[in-house]
């Protein structure tokens, strides 16, 4: 697949910010394609070079970070997923961050805190496993 047919397929998962937006009316499925197992390896193979090379020019660019974030309950394959898109991107240039229970610390501030001491700085791609947006009900209800 060429890039521009993958950058045209993300982009019904977009928001362009113009349009009153309901969460209810958002794509949240790609349609399922019947691809050979050697379609799907070459498709994973291309999609890992052109993220590479998107890597370095991010990096080099130096103008804004780009952060990824896995959201699932327990068990869902979050971890084998950052594993997997990882094996294609320079380590260098990513920083994972893993969010468990929050300590002591964390819990002596507000529910940001601790995500945004992990925010990727430009030129880096940043993961979280697990969403902040749990933190917002997740993390206080722990203390109840």
């Amino acid at each position: 697949m060429d890039n521009k047919k993958l950058f045209n397929r993300e982009k019904s998962f977009r928001y362009n910010g113009g349009d009153n937006f309901k969460l209810r009316k958002q794509p949240t499925a790609a349609t399922a394609e019947n691809l050979s197992k050697s379609e799907i390896k070459a498709r994973i193979e291309n999609n890992i070079m052109t993220l590479q090379d998107l890597q370095g020019k991010l990096y080099a660019q130096n103008r804004f970070g780009i952060l990824i974030i896995f959201q699932g309950m327990d068990g869902s394959g979050k971890d084998s997923m950052i594993r997997h898109i990882l094996s294609g991107v320079n380590p260098q240039g990513c920083e994972v961050t893993s969010f468990k229970v929050p300590t002591s610390i964390e819990l002596n501030h507000d529910y940001l805190w601790r995500v945004h001491r992990h925010m990727p700085p430009r030129g880096i791609i940043g993961i979280f496993n697990r969403s902040y947006y749990e933190d917002v009900l997740v993390s206080r209800s722990i203390l109840s």
